[in-house]
């Protein structure tokens, strides 16, 4: 049997609460996850909006610190001091979904680029490095896009541009916020394969956040599923997205153009971390609960009453649903 190799990058028990205003409750951002990334490894968490998923990968990335639990990385805890961060942030890179809105419409390519290895104080020759990460990210030839500005790039080539920032500091891990969100479709393709490219030639791992279970299907080895601050399914991606057992990820894979049956329409108010209702998070939008079915099977009550608790991290099929576990 392989050994199962750590994790590169781990959440523990994190939790992300923001005071809530003139004295109403904290909102539960992330509210007890446990998720890991090993090395070479693409984990998409998928969510709605305000879900918390780009909270808890700002957790990850240092950007906010959690109010409970810790982040993981390459196995010491990540530390807050603005010296530790910076050393953190060279291995570990974000990309953002809006490359207009990462770039600066006064800087260079050169320069967009060059600018991690400047506030690092990289040693090398600068313009090869540049070079380098521009022809990783499929600007070739990258002397050619040295002196553009973005508004002379299209929407793929600037989020190339975004990309090669994050390369040109070699970092073991990407975290990808909305990818290609903001890409026509014709263009989302090229990115999703240069990530899988990436993966495959520098070893990289990422975390890929994204509403669309349809692009996770596409790109990640494991998806997490996430609602009101928890993970609530997670697995290997066929299995979770082939046969999901949350009725949370049901609904999602409902609405895509593929899915056979008609969308599942949740009904309820949209989720409020600063009401987190008791039981199962999710009881009071469940089409399960709602039809009869928790009824049936005897969990009913569990479902309003009894948190399903928090998933560990590893790569096991797992699922924080009363129904599910009972059937």
């Amino acid at each position: 049997m392989t050994p199962v190799k750590p994790a590169l990058l781990s959440a523990n028990r994190v939790h992300v609460a923001f005071p809530g205003l003139h004295g109403a409750p904290d909102a539960r951002a992330v509210d007890g996850v446990d998720l890991g990334i090993r090395r070479g490894e693409i984990v998409a968490l998928v969510g709605e909006s305000g879900c918390g998923k780009t909270t808890l990968a700002r957790a990850l990335l240092g950007l906010v610190a959690p109010t409970g639990g810790g982040v993981v990385f390459d196995g010491r805890p990540l530390e807050y001091s603005g010296r530790s961060l910076k050393a953190y942030r060279k291995r570990v890179q974000l990309v953002l979904q809006d490359p207009s809105g990462s770039l600066n419409p006064r800087h260079t390519v050169y320069d967009a680029v060059a600018e991690g290895l400047r506030i690092h104080g990289h040693r090398g020759d600068e313009q090869a490095a540049v070079a380098e990460a521009l022809s990783r990210a499929g600007l070739r030839p990258p002397e050619r896009f040295f002196l553009r500005h973005p508004h002379e790039l299209s929407g793929g080539q600037r989020q190339r541009v975004v990309i090669a920032g994050a390369l040109v500091l070699e970092p073991e891990l990407l975290v990808a916020d909305e990818p290609v969100a903001s890409l026509d479709a014709s263009v989302r393709g090229e990115i999703l394969a240069l990530l899988l490219r990436l993966r495959d030639e520098l070893a990289l791992s990422a975390l890929v956040v994204t509403h669309d279970l349809g692009l996770a299907w596409n790109i990640a080895d494991r998806v997490a599923v996430m609602y009101l601050g928890r993970i609530v399914e997670t697995g290997p991606v066929e299995q979770v997205l082939t046969a999901p057992r949350h009725p949370y990820t049901r609904a999602l894979l409902s609405v895509l153009p593929e899915a056979p049956g008609d969308p599942v329409v949740l009904t309820g108010e949209p989720p409020d971390p600063s009401r987190v209702p008791p039981g199962c998070r999710f009881h009071a939008r469940c089409p399960i609960l709602a039809g009869g079915e928790a009824e049936r099977a005897g969990v009913a009550e569990a479902c309003r009453t009894r948190d399903p608790g928090i998933l560990t991290g590893d790569d096991t099929v797992q699922v924080a649903c009363h129904w599910a576990a009972a059937r």
